[in-house]
């Protein structure tokens, strides 16, 4: 679908982050589940932009829209900055003692080893259009309710640059789906499998990192479980995101945020 809506302009940035011996083990606001389950995504990140990036890139010849195509350029520069910054941290859970690297492994291996060669580009690119779609809900989210003011002031820049970025970028993989396959059917099969395979990975990658907290004797793994199946990102993310989404009308900008990302970014002078 195409949309009436103006595109925000899609410009990469350096926040020049720097996670130090400062950052404790639980960053956020000393709660090792609130952490992890932000670790359990941000351990994500820098592969799935990755292929994201591949998704879109392997149509970049076809797009004839001169401002799209631009866009699509903006996208590449922010995901990749956003990936290498991410693997920047994972330096710092590793000197904190958690092992991630046979997670990384495991993940890469299914997601991109396995899952990823299996399905034609069309399908690849409308499951990065439906998990962009999930991220800028994650990243309006954060900047609307502000809970990540009690994370410690590093990371606490880093997912709010990430979720600004975001935001500025949430039309791209969709608007080029909807340019070179425009199928609702794919579309919605693209969101069965992104919702399904970041719900997995997500929750594993938190489980792993509780684990490990247990065995330091840092945490109570089944009362951290407990709080983990109540916590409300099966509603706030996944359910509002594969509602809207499955709209035959719906279209990314059709969200009024790009307030939330420019306030940010003009309080941190990266407007």
């Amino acid at each position: 679908m195409q949309t009436s809506h103006e595109r925000p302009a899609i410009k990469p940035r350096d926040p020049g982050l720097d996670f130090d011996e400062t950052v404790p083990r639980h960053w956020f606001g000393g709660n090792a589940l609130a952490t992890h389950i932000a670790n359990g995504v941000n351990l994500l990140f820098p592969a799935g932009e990755r292929f994201f990036v591949r998704s879109v890139h392997h149509y970049l010849d076809k797009l004839d829209d001169p401002e799209l195509r631009a866009q699509v350029k903006g996208f590449f520069a922010q995901e990749g900055r956003h990936a290498r910054t991410h693997e920047r941290f994972f330096e710092r859970l590793e000197e904190q003692g958690y092992e991630i690297q046979t997670f990384l492994r495991v993940y890469e291996k299914i997601a991109y080893g396995v899952l990823e060669p299996a399905f034609p580009p069309a399908f690849r690119l409308s499951v990065t259009a439906a998990a962009e779609h999930f991220t800028a809900i994650m990243a309006e989210n954060a900047l609307r309710e502000r809970f990540l003011d009690r994370a410690h002031p590093a990371l606490r820049d880093l997912l709010f640059w990430h979720a600004a970025e975001e935001i500025e970028h949430r039309a791209v993989a969709f608007d080029v789906l909807g340019k070179v396959a425009p199928s609702y059917a794919l579309r919605v099969a693209g969101m069965a499998l992104a919702a399904s395979t970041l719900a997995a990975f997500w929750i594993a990658g938190t489980l792993v990192l509780l684990d490990q907290d247990r065995r330091r004797g840092d945490v109570d793994l089944r009362a951290e479980l407990r709080k983990l199946r109540e916590h409300p990102i099966g509603q706030r993310v996944f359910l509002r995101g594969i509602k809207t989404y499955l709209r035959r009308d719906f279209h990314p900008l059709e969200a009024e945020i790009d307030s939330l990302a420019r306030q940010w970014l003009e309080a941190k002078g990266m407007a």
